[in-house]
């Protein structure tokens, strides 16, 4: 076995002890060195066997998630309309717009509809491919049909498949970074492997396939891959460039996959700003980074449809303030620090996600405030780290790393000279700035992930790179065992860190335990409408069945789970009156406002029992029709009406005049909207 020193240099060196010879020789993918030595072929047999196992990793992951789905679904033996009832919420709408894709007789006629289209939503044209972000959906169904893949592969299959693809690529993504950052790719087997027995809380891909976190992050990933590649110093030229190449691919491509990509990026943005304004890399180098945010936003822009939330984004305005900022200085001389424009647009960004969080009675912003991914992360969620072995890793690493980097920017403002060379036995990992730039990152995401249970999606798989970088990191332990005055590393010491790689994992590859997924009530109300109701009938619901309406069977709706403009918010709003006190006449004239024809109550929602009292659909409608109001820590309520939802169900006068039902089963009631209206009794 090869043995290094130095970081695997070469270097002779003169000490009398050399305890660095203890570790294993580790490759890295880019040169430590503008002129490194020459390397034996043994070195490529590393690169090699470290590419193979990245991909073999991003493969075997993709393989996997293929395997679980079908075991869960049980998908290939069940008919379409049952396939299609697994994607639920917000994942429906994408998955139906493939399917109009697919429908249409060109794939320009497609575009063209959802562009204009009238056919979702009653009495409402919008372009859905700007209002729901549909470029995953076009580029999927443009492959599907460009490569021929109708008499191989179901449109469904084809679907999910790029999806689970994409998510190969990004534990691939992982895997590359936690090798860049430590030299080694085991770190990279040790992410992929922390990434899978945590998969509950790395990625949504169980809970909503066509979800645009799904189709983003991966590029993301590997977007973040591509920069701490950029960020190392001493790089060569060609590597920088391709780095530079695919950051800036990445990047556009984030962008145009998720509405909120922007955000994400704002916040990367100001990690690098941070990394600029304490001097751990070049400036030129972070300035290249921001304008390939602009870049991005501008194309976002104009091929988003001219995109208004792009020109009002917090990214815009602090990339926008740092590069004039450097323009300013360059024609006067004078320094312009642009920390003041960053903090100004940070709270600004802040002030936004928390929004509606003092006391408010409007439906909308409660509704949202309620929902899982923006409440603080349970502490299930940290027992479930701590159990894996994944949190206290990233701990002690995030806190040795920390350290360093304190110890570094000390030596900066006392004015001693950088070390862009340091030695392996130096033990200044807080010197490298693609370690700062990562210690900044997952500090700033962490922030957010303790405030928004949804942000956990993003974090873990960066607590899982992070944690992996440095279990599997000679530098990071040599850092540690000189602040320990310990002139040599026990070669068991490094053996169990490599060790947690065979921490068991079975549990969470487990596929047999599997329970099956059924829902034949929601089976039965999608069988009745395709049977049953006119050609032109608008339903009335709750948003996320609406989005099922809309794909199971085609049929026009009145609302969808949409809330990114305020007619659609309003829209919701007055659909969910069906929950509330209020009497059937007002109902009506909602309902027959939006032209609808039949209206869908689900019985989980109206007797809903749920653990947070004051989140519930009814509770949240009575705080905003005023039929609950405060005195001290009391709450009282009233209204000279029963809540609709259950008095439409006694079949008795008003309600009878206005609506009749149609079909019922356990779950749903559906009631036509009678457009003569009998008054007798």
């Amino acid at each position: 076995m090869d043995f290094f020193c130095a970081g695997g240099s070469g270097e002779q060196e003169t000490s009398v002890s050399r305890p660095c010879e203890q570790f294993p020789a580790l490759p890295s993918i880019l040169p430590p060195s503008p002129h490194p030595p020459k390397r034996g072929r043994s070195w490529h047999w590393k690169l090699f066997f470290g590419c193979l196992a990245a991909v073999i990793s991003g493969m075997m992951y993709a393989m996997y998630l293929s395997t679980y789905h079908e075991r869960k679904f049980w998908f290939s033996g069940r008919p379409e309309l049952e396939r299609e009832i697994t994607f639920q919420g917000d994942g429906a709408i994408y998955y139906s717009f493939y399917k109009d894709l697919l429908r249409a007789p060109s794939f320009k006629r497609g575009v063209n509809q959802l562009t204009h289209d009238n056919r979702t939503l009653s009495l409402k044209t919008m372009n859905v491919v700007r209002q729901m972000t549909l470029y995953p959906e076009l580029i999927a169904s443009l492959l599907y049909q460009a490569s021929g893949s109708e008499e191989v592969i179901e449109p469904v299959y084809f679907y999910i498949g790029i999806v689970f693809g994409l998510q190969g690529i990004y534990v691939t993504a992982l895997f590359v970074t936690s090798w860049l950052m430590s030299g080694t790719w085991l770190a990279g087997m040790l992410t992929v492997v922390w990434f899978i027995i945590n998969r509950a809380d790395t990625t949504k891909i169980d809970y909503s396939i066509p979800s645009r976190e799904n189709w983003a992050l991966p590029y993301f990933a590997c977007q973040v891959a591509a920069l701490t590649g950029y960020l190392k110093n001493n790089i060569n030229p060609s590597a920088e460039r391709f780095c530079y190449l695919l950051v800036s691919a990445s990047t556009y491509t984030f962008m145009m996959m998720w509405e909120y990509s922007h955000y994400l990026l704002f916040v990367q943005a100001v990690s690098l700003f941070l990394l600029d304004t304490v001097g751990f890399t070049q400036t030129e180098k972070v300035h290249e980074v921001y304008k390939v945010y602009l870049f991005s936003l501008f194309l976002g822009y104009m091929l988003q449809f001219e995109n208004p939330a792009l020109l009002v984004s917090p990214l815009l305005s602090l990339v926008a303030a740092v590069l004039l900022a450097k323009y300013l200085q360059v024609i006067t001389g004078k320094s312009f620090g642009g920390f003041t424009s960053q903090r100004s647009v940070s709270k600004v960004w802040l002030l936004e996600v928390k929004l509606g969080l003092n006391i408010t009675k409007n439906f909308t912003i409660n509704w949202l405030l309620c929902q899982e991914s923006l409440q603080a992360p349970s502490q299930d969620f940290f027992l479930r780290l701590t159990q894996s072995s994944l949190l206290p890793f990233y701990i002690l690493v995030l806190i040795i790393c920390l350290v360093s980097v304190g110890q570094a920017t000390f030596r900066r403002i006392s004015g001693e000279p950088v070390n862009d060379t340091a030695k392996l036995e130096g033990g200044r990992i807080g010197e490298r700035p693609e370690v700062v730039y990562h210690v900044l990152h997952t500090l700033s995401l962490g922030l957010l992930a303790m405030m928004m249970e949804g942000m956990k999606y993003v974090w873990t798989p960066y607590v899982c790179m992070i944690a992996a970088f440095g279990v599997c990191s000679p530098e990071l332990w040599m850092t540690l065992f000189k602040w320990l005055r310990l002139k040599a590393v026990h070669p068991i010491l490094l053996v169990s860190s490599y060790s947690v790689i065979c921490f068991p994992t079975v549990h969470s590859l487990e596929l047999s335990e599997l329970q099956e997924f059924y829902d034949p009530d929601t089976v039965g109300l999608m069988t009745w409408i395709k049977r049953q109701a006119p050609i032109a009938a608008v339903f009335a619901g709750s948003p996320q069945l609406m989005g099922t309406v809309k794909l199971c069977t085609g049929w026009m709706v009145t609302n969808l789970p949409l809330y990114n403009e305020e007619d659609l918010q309003k829209r919701n709003e007055n659909i969910f009156q069906i929950y509330s006190k209020r009497s059937a006449e007002e109902i009506y004239k909602i309902l027959t406002s939006y032209k609808a024809t039949y209206l869908v109550i689900e019985d989980s929602i109206c007797n809903e029992v749920g653990p947070v009292r004051g989140c519930r659909v009814k509770d949240l409608l009575d705080i905003a029709n005023g039929h609950v109001y405060y005195e001290e820590n009391d709450s009282y309520g009233y209204s000279k009406y029963g809540r609709f939802c259950q008095e439409i169900k006694m079949n008795y006068s008003p309600y009878v005049n206005y609506f009749t039902r149609v079909y019922w089963n356990r779950s749903y009631y559906v009631y036509k909207i009678n457009t003569v209206i009998s008054f007798q009794s």
